[in-house]
């Protein structure tokens, strides 16, 4: 149930002093079991407890305690573990991390963090019931409340102590349905996806080469945004001078003959088979029928070069049967829908990007980009937008249109 909204989502897990704790390690193999990514921050009590070792095995990554920890600050480590997580916490939550997290101390490790983060924050109180109910904890909860800190619980029930009330933690599988709950993305959670991105390269001789002037900023951003969806994105990438995007598998090639190799790896490797194909890479149609072994000389007025086509990546995977759902994408200097419709028909594709290029349409090289989307039968126009912004757009109508497809195949 929330392997979607989960998947791919970093969770950091601050485990504080109270004998709840021990529920962290089942709470920790249902997130991973999700698909989430989890670093678990114990406070030094914490460790009382239930030991760093055992969380550190079932979440796969070494558990962080101490502040001042000399090697991870090197490169400010603190700021770097608030930036990365898409949402803290903080389960058990103890009456004493109530109060410092009120007083926006950050003389520990999970505290410093909660504060430095903008990532929202939601705390699982566990305690005994008289200490829940005491003023002091009420008026923190209101503090924390008013602040948009989540307090999710505590249950009512039999405590450690020996006692009965309010003051138990929320069972894991609970705390998992209110983790899930904060995000409404996982369009394509557990769906392979398979994004080609940037130019390509066809050597002349050892010092010049045929290429384009794709910047592959448009295909980083959907692989990104696939990725956010909750997908399992690979990245086929020609040369670009981009950062890889945050939970992407990247692939970096030169040659259209090396991306066609590398996607048919891809299909029958690992993803077997991917669910989505998004060919956004700008891939030579020709290249040399020789390559000079030697750089070539100036000698002669004019040089004549004897170009061969490439193979069509999109047709030959659009091709295959069973096929994956094909997305491509269509960038011309004019007659832009009359072309963009015949890629759509020619190669049998599910849908196609088109965009606009030259002049001050956007498109290669610029940070914004505008695309109009065909389909069998449907079309969307989706303005002038930052890649990043676009690319979501078209990565939710993809969603849309292969949950039809595939509902229309499970029914039909």
């Amino acid at each position: 149930m929330f392997m979607k909204q989960l998947m791919n989502k970093r969770v950091l897990l601050g485990v504080t002093g109270s004998i709840a704790a021990y529920k962290c390690a089942e709470l920790v193999r249902r997130l991973v079991e999700a698909g989430a990514d989890v670093q678990v921050v114990m406070t030094r009590s914490a460790q009382e407890f239930i030991t760093p070792l055992t969380l550190q095995t079932l979440s796969g990554r070494p558990v962080r305690s101490e502040l001042m920890d000399a090697e991870a600050e090197s490169t400010l480590g603190h700021i770097a573990l608030a930036r990365w997580a898409d949402i803290i916490l903080v389960a058990p939550a103890s009456a004493d991390f109530l109060a410092r997290l009120v007083q926006g101390k950050a003389d520990d490790l999970l505290a410093a963090l909660c504060l430095a983060s903008a990532a929202p924050v939601a705390v699982a109180p566990a305690m005994n019931r008289q200490m829940w109910v005491s003023e002091a904890t009420r008026e923190n909860v209101k503090i924390l409340l008013r602040r948009e800190v989540m307090v999710w619980g505590p249950a009512d029930g039999n405590q450690a102590c020996g006692e009965q009330g309010p003051g138990r933690m929320l069972e894991p599988e609970q705390l998992l349905g209110r983790l899930g709950e904060q995000f409404d993305s996982g369009e394509l959670a557990g769906l392979r996806v398979l994004v080609t991105a940037g130019p390509t390269r066809e050597d002349i001789d050892p010092v010049r080469y045929i290429t384009n002037r794709s910047s592959g900023k448009m295909g980083f951003a959907v692989a990104a945004a696939a990725a956010e969806a909750g997908a399992r994105v690979t990245l086929v990438s020609g040369p670009v001078a981009l950062p890889t995007p945050e939970r992407v598998t990247r692939i970096d090639i030169e040659s259209a003959e090396q991306m066609l190799q590398q996607v048919k790896t891809q299909l029958r490797g690992e993803l077997n088979g991917c669910d989505i194909f998004i060919a956004a890479a700008a891939v030579a149609d020709y290249r040399p029928v020789q390559v000079a072994t030697d750089k070539l000389k100036k000698q002669s007025e004019s040089l004549t070069l004897s170009l061969q086509r490439t193979t069509d990546i999109l047709s030959a995977v659009a091709g295959m049967t069973p096929a994956p759902f094909c997305v491509g994408f269509a960038a011309e200097t004019r007659n832009l829908l009359v072309n963009a419709h015949d890629k759509l028909i020619d190669k049998q594709l599910d849908m196609v990007a088109a965009n606009q290029v030259g002049g001050d349409s956007g498109g290669f090289d610029s940070d914004d980009n505008s695309l109009t989307l065909l389909w069998p039968g449907g079309e969307l126009d989706l303005p002038l937008a930052p890649k990043a912004r676009l690319a979501r757009q078209l990565i939710m109508k993809i969603a849309e249109r292969y949950n039809e497809k595939n509902t229309v195949k499970d029914f039909g």
